[in-house]
């Protein structure tokens, strides 16, 4: 498991309270009772913990576990394709 996985979990397991141990790439939210609040508290760990930013519409489409790496790792590639720079600083320069 790479690390945007296992940081990802960690992250679900310690906001429900329940092992990582327990929890898969495949785990559905459905199975970890995890509501439209847990998963806006999910996604501001996520954010801080990777330095992005998870669209709002982006919420509605998370079903598993898997879902959550993958929109990480996307969000992390298109951040490194386009440079680091917040949108109003690259307006600036």
């Amino acid at each position: 498991m790479d690390d945007i996985a296992k940081r990802s979990i960690d992250i679900i397991a310690k906001a429900k309270n329940i092992p990582a141990d327990n929890i898969t790439l495949d785990t559905s939210f459905e199975e970890l009772n995890i509501d439209s609040l847990d998963k806006i508290n999910i996604s501001f760990e996520v954010e801080e913990a990777f330095h992005i930013e998870i669209p709002d519409d982006a919420l509605g489409s998370l079903k598993t576990v898997g879902d959550v790496v993958r929109g990480v790792e996307q969000l992390i590639a298109a951040k490194a394709a386009t440079g680091s720079a917040p949108p109003a600083a690259a307006a600036a320069s």
